[in-house]
């Protein structure tokens, strides 16, 4: 169901023509929390970076999600592969709709000399369950907010959040 709602939700925003580039660090910044999600001035989901360097949660299982899902084709930490685009630069340019869009519905790319295919990734829970996850952390990666490593703190894991992943991964 709630891979349902992130194709919904990709197709609205594209509609309402609403784009956010990540150009620069006000842009990006967390404003508001809800439940443990940070979001920025447009309402899009983003990452917060404590001094200390602890991360939110998000953040830290974007990574998580990632490395399980993603890198194998897009390389580690988003930096990309001979098979795949870099991630991490794809995100300073390409909006929160976008991103779930090309996520849930894939993408082709065809010229005379290659054929690039995104699978479509809208009914895999493994990835449809933390599509936020995943652009909140590449987004922190896209600005050099977290490195190419696993954060070694992280925010816990709200009780809202929970109960939204068990609800999605049909627990």
């Amino acid at each position: 169901m709630r891979n349902i709602w992130f194709v919904a939700a990709a197709i609205i925003l594209a509609a309402s023509g609403k784009t956010v580039f990540a150009e620069d660090a006000a842009d990006l910044a967390a404003v508001k929390s809800e439940d443990g999600k940070y979001l920025d001035k447009e309402g899009n989901p983003t990452f917060k970076v404590a001094a200390d360097g602890t991360v939110d949660w998000y953040t830290y299982s974007g990574y998580r999600r990632y490395h399980s899902e993603c890198h194998v084709c897009h390389g580690p930490d988003g930096m990309g592969s001979t098979y795949a685009p870099a991630l991490k630069d794809s995100l300073k340019t390409m909006s929160y709709a976008d991103f779930l869009g090309v996520v849930a519905s894939g993408r082709k790319n065809v010229t005379s000399s290659q054929e690039n295919v995104m699978p479509a990734f809208g009914d895999n829970p493994n990835v449809a369950c933390y599509m936020d996850d995943l652009y909140v952390y590449l987004r922190a990666r896209a600005n050099d907010a977290v490195g190419r490593v696993r954060p070694a703190k992280h925010e816990d894991k709200t009780e809202a959040y929970a109960k939204a992943e068990n609800s999605c991964m049909g627990h």
